[in-house]
């Protein structure tokens, strides 16, 4: 049998950083809303693990999302779960749209029902990335604290459209910088990402028309507007040199 899983992207509707924990982490409080833009993961029983990738950027199979997450629920089960799993790519890598915790939480999932796994997940998912328990259950949703403590919340219909200048961001690097500069909504992180990576202040300044809104998701460093409908998403991105998408928001999948 072999299960074939999207692993959807987020986007943080607003974003505000509360403050520097003790343990080094940061206290946050965000709207996340799931989107249909999405990673595929295909998983297979096999004699031994495996991970191939394609598509869109495909990330290092040595230290993956993926294989960590597979790791984890192993020793959770105290059994092996030898899988051949599969990645196609198609969320842009340090974006600020989750897929990396994405990729995981479709892991943790896509194991559970392969191998007939009946641990509770979300302690897992826990460990493995503050955004990881939210792609359990996509949907909208408040996250607080690092990220992980969720309060759901309706999800509204509505398009997006979404650019990315290309730019990998490592989400410590701009948590540290925002310790030095902080930052205004909706995205308290897109200071300390400009300052990080200069080239994004000239991208975000490009965005901007009389009839859009451009925003920075997450810690960067795709940024996403609202649209109207779907032909209103396109014509946002229609001028846009750099990869672009048009999304939708997706409700709650768990």
């Amino acid at each position: 049998m072999t299960i074939a899983l999207p692993a959807r992207a987020k986007l943080n509707l607003d974003l505000a950083v509360l403050g520097r924990r003790d343990d080094g982490f940061h206290d946050v409080r965000t709207t996340l809303q799931a989107i249909d833009l999405h990673d595929l993961i295909t998983l297979t029983p096999a004699s031994r693990t495996t991970l191939t990738t394609s598509g869109l950027a495909a990330p290092d199979t040595k230290d993956n999302s993926v294989l960590k997450a597979h790791a984890a629920l192993e020793e959770a089960v105290k059994r092996k779960l030898p899988t051949a799993i599969h990645i196609d790519k198609r969320i842009p890598p340090g974006s600020g749209m989750g897929g990396a915790s994405s990729d995981a939480a479709t892991t943790l999932k896509g194991l559970a029902a392969l191998h007939h796994v009946t641990h509770d997940l979300t302690s897992i998912a826990r460990n493995l990335g503050a955004d990881v328990p939210f792609f359990l259950t996509g949907g909208a949703a408040v996250a607080e604290q690092r990220g992980d403590h969720l309060t759901p919340i309706p999800t509204t219909p509505q398009w997006f459209a979404i650019a990315w200048p290309g730019i990998e961001l490592l989400t410590p690097d701009v948590y540290r910088a925002w310790d030095q500069m902080h930052g205004d909504m909706p995205n308290q992180l897109t200071k300390a990402a400009m300052s990080i990576e200069p080239r994004l202040k000239e991208f975000a300044n490009g965005r901007d028309d009389e009839s859009h809104q451009w925003q920075m998701t997450g810690s960067g460093s795709a940024f996403f507007c609202r649209a109207k409908d779907e032909e209103d998403a396109r014509h946002a991105t229609r001028h846009l040199e750099s990869w672009t998408a048009i999304a939708r928001a997706v409700g709650h999948w768990a």
